[in-house]
């Protein structure tokens, strides 16, 4: 039976749709982004991600910003008021500074409600791979997991969680500084494709340079068959998701299912969100599964 006595929370970057919030029980925290001149709250519905991304792609400039102490207290108190307690994935420390705002927040609350508990981790994840680690605790939630073994499970296999990016456009890489003018200028020339994953630490940093998008498709696609759990065995879910590139998405979910046949269900498409795709821009495509501990 599900245990009822905790909520499991998520911040928005997850890039879950509401629709899978809802139907999962995951509470989203929201980020802020700016689009041109306008700030919005990051509620999963206001803007779409196709407007989102034609918007950037006509010009606007994004920038985001995390939730303070006070927007995790704000957010977490229905619940503690309900009697139930909280375990809360933040997005990667290597990423943002949520996990400290919400270890703050967290003592905060101590205060007020001295009979709560509030476990806050560092997934050091981001995007649909941390919306793929939510969907795992709220599957261990609904085996009836306690709180604090739930918390104990994600600390214990956080690492495990492998995400694997890549990019046809390096105009938004270039603007966030993770590559240079000099080498974006001579990788569009070539056609260079850069394969990315978020590292032991939490950041999000290139891994190889591939010609063309054949060649970084089958890049990503070669280190599923590296790193995942019991390797073609692979009975785990696997999250994908896309910035405009849904065709590119349905290929690579296609080749995982034709070769991981004991996968947990279909692999679950879904966009990039305005938080992560603030700075990734259009083009960017990322897959998600369970594997080989990442390490130094």
């Amino acid at each position: 039976m599900p245990n009822t006595e905790y909520v499991v929370c998520c911040d928005s970057a997850a890039d879950l749709t509401l629709e899978e919030c809802n139907s999962r029980n995951i509470k989203s925290v929201p980020y802020k982004y700016m689009l041109g001149e306008k700030e919005y709250l990051d509620d999963l519905v206001t803007i779409t991600p196709e407007k989102f991304f034609k918007t950037m792609e006509e010009g606007a400039m994004t920038r985001t910003s995390q939730p303070n102490a006070e927007d995790f207290v704000k957010f977490w108190e229905p619940f503690l008021n309900e009697g139930k307690d909280i375990v809360h994935l933040c997005l990667s420390s290597g990423l943002s500074g949520g996990f400290i705002s919400a270890t703050v927040a967290k003592g905060l609350c101590a205060e007020k409600y001295p009979d709560r508990k509030i476990y806050v981790i560092d997934s050091l994840a981001a995007s649909r791979g941390l919306g793929l680690f939510a969907d795992k605790l709220a599957d261990l939630r609904d085996e009836g997991k306690s709180a604090e073994e739930v918390y104990n499970w994600a600390e214990e296999h956080k690492l495990n969680l492998h995400h694997w990016f890549y990019t046809t456009d390096l105009t938004y890489f270039i603007r966030g500084g993770r590559v240079s003018k000099v080498s974006g200028w001579f990788g569009s020339l070539l056609n260079i494709c850069p394969l990315l994953h978020v590292d032991y630490e939490g950041h999000l940093i290139p891994v190889k340079k591939c010609r063309g998008k054949k060649a970084v498709m089958q890049a990503m696609l070669d280190m599923m068959a590296e790193n995942a759990e019991n390797g073609d065995d692979y009975s785990e879910k696997s999250f994908i998701c896309n910035a405009m590139r849904e065709k590119e998405a349905d290929e690579i979910a296609g080749q995982v299912e034709s070769r991981y046949k004991k996968l947990n269900g279909k692999v679950h498409i879904g966009y990039i969100g305005p938080v992560i795709g603030a700075h990734t821009g259009p083009g960017t495509v990322a897959l998600f599964f369970w594997g080989k501990k990442r390490t130094k």
